[in-house]
């Protein structure tokens, strides 16, 4: 039979689709994949994908293998968080999930310290829009904008989190700065692309003026160097641009696109030191700036 190696690659594959998607995963190159493929349905004598159009499409063999696979997975996933849960030493890592923007403008200095003090505890940041998912090891903790944190995990609300329109003082130069959602209209925009559609204040400004838009990133931190450029307005969070004197707020904060932030980990692992440390810190850090994150707060004078 195969082990858990030959295992571990197929099933980066089934949940990717792809032979690149799953060497990122895995962090191996696409050849590696491809072998490793090969060899696995050599000595099972069985084909477990099709490829159609550019994609990994299981097999009835391979639906049949990938359940049992994740069955495993899960439960090696069980039993190493119910061993994290168990570990009382101020080091290790902490893999932290967040978004792009709270990385870029927020995060670092507590970071930071919390190093200084704990240089034992190695962090990885990972920065994405989008949810890891906690219960398979993806991430330890997450710190995320959300009014509907997952119920599997546990945590609390920390803050109250605004958006705002914000523009470049070289862009409003000679023009009205919009005094309601309907004035959108007449300016140029920026906003999200087809990976951040789900996001409440892409929506929203597609909905106000989805024709004004002239610029689309997959990033609010690409967004937000696109207004300070000068590019257009972008809807942005006001932890990330208050703070920055080459913004300016010219609408908002929207009260309909305030979320909570909450600070969040698996059950599993609320007992390890270096879990409850790094949430007790980043907690306390980040309750002291609510006013920041609500938008009480402007950019320097």
């Amino acid at each position: 039979m195969s082990n858990w190696e030959d295992l571990r690659f197929f099933g980066a594959i089934a949940r990717t689709g792809s032979l690149s998607g799953a060497a990122r995963e895995l962090h191996v190159n696409h050849s590696t994949v491809f072998r490793r493929l090969k060899a696995l349905e050599s000595r099972l004598g069985v084909r477990l994908f099709d490829r159609l159009q550019g994609r990994y499409i299981l097999t009835p063999a391979g639906e049949a293998m990938n359940s049992g696979v994740e069955r495993v997975h899960n439960e090696i996933d069980a039993l190493e968080r119910q061993m994290l849960g168990q570990d009382h030493q101020l080091a290790g890592e902490i893999r932290l999930a967040t978004t792009d923007a709270l990385a870029q403008n927020y995060l670092q200095p507590h970071l930071l310290s919390f190093h200084q003090r704990y240089p034992g505890v190695r962090i990885e940041l990972l920065c994405s829009n989008l949810f890891f998912d906690l219960s398979k090891r993806e991430a330890d903790i997450a710190l995320r904008p959300t009014n509907n944190p997952p119920g599997h995990l546990i945590g609390r609300e920390l803050a109250r989190s605004s958006w705002a329109v914000y523009g470049a003082p070289a862009y409003l130069d000679g023009r009205d700065a919009p005094r309601e959602e309907a004035d959108l209209k007449a300016h140029t925009l920026i906003a999200g692309d087809s990976s951040l559609s789900a996001v409440p204040a892409n929506r929203w400004l597609q909905a106000c003026a989805a024709d004004a838009v002239a610029m689309q990133a997959d990033s609010f931190v690409t967004q937000w160097s696109a207004a300070r450029a000068g590019f257009g307005l972008a809807v942005l969070p006001c932890v990330l641009a208050d703070r920055e004197s080459g913004l300016v707020r010219v609408l908002g904060p929207i009260k309909e696109l305030e979320t909570g932030l909450w600070l969040l980990t698996h059950p599993d692992l609320r007992q390890t030191t270096r879990i409850r440390a790094f949430v007790a810190w980043l907690g306390e850090a980040i309750i002291k700036d609510r006013a920041l994150f609500s938008g009480a707060l402007t950019a320097p004078s």
